[in-house]
């Protein structure tokens, strides 16, 4: 199992495709691993070297009980690149990995070719949900918060219809930790770059879930509207629109990366 140092600990990540392809970066969301990209895979391996990770506090990367920020997050990506030689990469994140690619392109955009944001947005929620969420997880455990994600992440008619998806990414959050989830909380509780987004200079993508009620359409729409050029795209989904949607996902992102 690969990993990289960091200064308080290990990053777990994973190279899928051909070595000599341009590099494809994957960021997971909150309480998922790098096992929530699998639906991806056999998409994008065909055009490039995927590299996912373990956001910090998840999978099998470092715990510590935080808490964190927006910053560590990102700068978390640059040691990964920096350890692995990769000078610039296609970047691709879904909620929070959404946040810590605009993160990215503002602070580091020499690290990026393109970004793709999908079910993100520049603030996610408000500082009070989510101390409230990280204060409940540190005392309750994560089953409190695995309850009721399904209906958060996904529409009652992909949880009638595709249960065995639906429970994978339970799992995955099930099998969270508590220290490092809640340390998540903490960052999105702060996160905040509505006033950063329009500097960022790459081509960008975002993609929003019709009936996504986490990130909005309406939360796609101000991302879209302050980066110059952004395309921008809704899939029939809820939240974690590249499970739910991902034919409809691999091609839109695949379009855009492969464009020009």
């Amino acid at each position: 199992m690969p990993f990289i140092d960091l200064d308080t600990g290990r990053l777990h990540y994973q190279f899928d495709g051909f070595s000599d392809a341009p590099v494809l970066l994957l960021s997971n969301s909150l309480g998922t691993d790098i096992n929530m990209w699998s639906p991806q895979l056999d998409a994008f391996t065909r055009h490039f070297r995927v590299l996912r990770y373990d956001t910090r506090g998840h999978g099998h990367s470092v715990n510590t009980p935080g808490p964190y920020s927006l910053e560590l997050l990102g700068r978390d990506v640059i040691t990964l690149l920096d350890a692995l030689g990769i000078e610039r990469a296609y970047f691709c994140g879904i909620s929070m990995g959404g946040l810590t690619g605009q993160w990215l392109a503002v602070n580091a955009p020499d690290r990026l070719i393109k970004l793709v944001v999908s079910n993100t947005a520049a603030r996610i929620g408000d500082a009070a949900g989510w101390q409230a969420r990280a204060h409940l997880v540190r005392e309750s455990g994560i089953p409190e918060v695995a309850d009721g994600a399904a209906s958060r992440w996904f529409t009652p008619h992909f949880i009638q219809h595709k249960p065995e998806l639906v429970e994978m990414l339970l799992h995955q959050l099930r099998n969270s930790h508590a220290a490092g989830y809640a340390a998540c909380c903490d960052a999105l509780a702060v996160a905040d770059l509505s006033d950063d987004i329009a500097r960022i200079p790459l081509p960008t993508l975002v993609v929003a879930g019709t009936f996504d009620a986490v990130t909005t359409p309406a939360d796609a729409d101000f991302i879209a509207g302050r980066i110059e050029g952004a395309r921008r795209v809704d899939l029939p989904a809820s939240h974690l629109s590249n499970v739910e949607a991902a034919a409809d996902f691999n091609r839109e992102v695949l379009d855009f990366l492969l464009q020009g």
